[in-house]
Formats: structure tokens, sequence, C-alpha cells
């Protein structure tokens, strides 16, 4: 993981949030609840998501454009980055 110890719980705390929220949609669907509350919960575990996606991008972006000599990776291509981006977009 890249990072400090503050954004890696930034991190976790935004994927055990939507970890919570998605238990809750698969509950809303058993119970049978209204589709327009199932989709805004279903939003906000996207969002979740995205935001936590994001947070890795962006403290690892110097890390992917220099590499990593401490564990040998080579620096990430333009190429590479673009798809890691539109990955999330």
């Amino acid at each position: 993981m890249i990072g400090n110890e503050e954004t890696i719980a930034q991190v976790l705390n935004r994927l055990r949030r939507a970890h919570g929220q998605l238990a809750g949609v698969i509950s809303m669907i058993e119970q049978g609840r209204d589709c327009k509350d199932v989709v805004t919960q279903l939003a906000a575990v996207s969002k979740a998501l995205d935001r936590a996606g994001f947070k890795i991008v962006a403290t690892g972006l110097r890390e992917c454009l220099t590499g990593d000599p401490a564990d040998g990776s080579e620096p990430m291509t333009e190429a590479e980055l673009e798809k890691l981006f539109l990955a999330l977009a």
C-alpha cells in the first residue's frame, strides 16, 4: 500500500464505510425496499469507493511516476497512468 499511516487509515475508513453501505443495500433489496431508496444507497457506496480509489491514486501518483527503488518497481508509462485514471472514471 502506498502512503503514510494517516492516508492508509483514511482509505481504510472509506472502504469500511462502503462495506457497511453495501451490506445495507443488500439488506434493503432482501426486504423489498423502494427502488429509489436502494439506488440512493447504491450511489453512496459507489461514491465511497470512488473516493477511496482517488485517494490511493492521488497519494501514490509520485511513486507511480518515479517508481520505488525500495521494491525495484519501474515508473509507470503514460499509457499505464491513463488506464489507471480511466479505471476510476
